[in-house]
């Protein structure tokens, strides 16, 4: 992952997104779904081998796309986790270090956490709702764009993520977050001129969507063994 990408996210990357109090009404932690309590023991412990470490890096994976719902005993584990690593900017990193889901995951949840970041600035909003009168729905985004371009514009397409995350649909989230990163990418000129404390924007997106690809490709080719 690029250094720059997770320095840049300065709030929790774990939290309620747009929508989840409507969408976990009705959802839960699948069933198989979970962590290996002697993987965790040994992992806090620091004396797991890579191999065991690999395999709670992939259970973490999978659960985090649930984070708000998942039961007491669950939520406790990925705490302890979560602290042994010194926290979520922490947890992310070392998911990035394990190929296949758990990097795939991992650099998704930066994409959330920038969509997040951007969703409130209006120099981006504006730049983006600027694009959209030329081009009302751009490309791969236009089964979860309404017609606004609003605050929660981004961070409504942080949420479509994490929900194709936690519906087993990688490769489209994936897709979903190149394709915003893509659409900012493209506005990130007009925003820089409205704010030029945005600047960065279009390196970050540029930088972004090569992780992303990277990590999917990688994922794909891992399961395709």
């Amino acid at each position: 992952m690029h250094e720059k990408l997770l320095s840049r996210i300065t709030r929790e990357l774990l939290h309620p997104r747009h929508g989840a109090s409507r969408s976990s009404r009705g959802r839960s932690t699948p069933a198989g779904f979970g962590l290996d309590r002697a993987l965790v023991s040994d992992f806090v412990a620091g004396t797991p081998t890579p191999q065991r470490e690999a395999e709670l890096a992939d259970q973490v994976a999978r659960l985090l796309p649930f984070h708000w719902v998942l039961p007491n005993t669950l939520a406790a584990g990925m705490s302890e986790i979560i602290d042994h690593l010194g926290g979520q900017h922490g947890l992310v990193t070392w998911l990035d270090r394990h190929p296949g889901l758990p990097r795939l995951v991992a650099r998704l949840y930066v994409v959330m956490g920038l969509l997040d970041r951007y969703s409130e600035e209006p120099a981006v909003v504006t730049a983006l709702r600027e694009s959209r009168e030329r081009t009302p729905y751009p490309p791969g985004l236009k089964g979860c764009l309404l017609p606004e371009t609003d605050d929660e514009t981004l961070a409504g397409i942080a949420f479509e993520i994490e929900e194709l995350l936690g519906d087993g649909h990688g490769e489209q989230a994936a897709e979903l977050a190149e394709a915003a990163a893509t659409w900012l990418q493209q506005a990130a000129p007009r925003a820089e001129e409205l704010n030029p404390e945005v600047g960065e924007l279009g390196e970050l997106m540029n930088h972004m969507r090569h992780d992303i690809r990277t990590a999917a490709d990688s994922w794909t080719s891992q399961r395709s063994v």
